[in-house]
């Protein structure tokens, strides 16, 4: 009579090397993936989304002046608001644009925060600026943001509204 003593051999179920001849097998509910796999799948998945980037040149993007400009044609005053916020999107283009790293010149990321009373034109000022820009834009009331297990909205629905939008 044969013993049993062979173990069951775990094998990954896309390409089929059992456990013994990968680094490391992931286990799924009834599937197992090993890490080369996992590795070629990487591959191709960046290789579809190298292309998905934004092609923006920095002639399609309005200079600061021009931009504070149709911003002044939607928002009264606010005015040192219009300058920051219109060098700050050329800037931010201009940075995500530049593709010669020099020594000499280094564009820094920067955010900005506008604060002020209810209607002041905070949220005019950022949706006349996305339509400008042709991007999407969305509205969150941060106050009800929480992590994820507590009570209140998770982070992950306003990235789900930016998709949507």
């Amino acid at each position: 009579m044969a013993r049993y003593e062979e173990k069951k051999q775990l094998k990954c179920s896309f390409c089929g090397k059992t456990q013994e001849q990968v680094k490391r097998l992931v286990a799924g509910p009834g599937v197992y993936i090993c890490d080369e796999c996992i590795e070629l799948c990487s591959e191709i998945i960046g290789e579809e989304f190298e292309d998905v980037g934004v092609d923006i040149q920095m002639d399609e993007i309005p200079k600061p002046a021009e931009i504070k400009n149709i911003l002044d044609n939607y928002v009264i005053g606010q005015e040192k608001a219009k300058k920051s916020l219109s060098v700050a999107v050329y800037n931010h283009y201009k940075r995500i644009n530049s593709d010669i790293v020099t020594d000499d010149v280094e564009l820094q990321k920067s955010n900005i925060l506008m604060i002020g009373p209810t209607g002041s034109g905070k949220t005019l000022l950022a949706q006349t600026l996305a339509k400008i820009l042709n991007v999407p834009f969305a509205i969150a009331d941060a106050t009800s943001l929480t992590e994820a297990g507590y009570v209140g909205e998770d982070v992950e629905n306003i990235l789900l509204k930016l998709i949507q939008a």
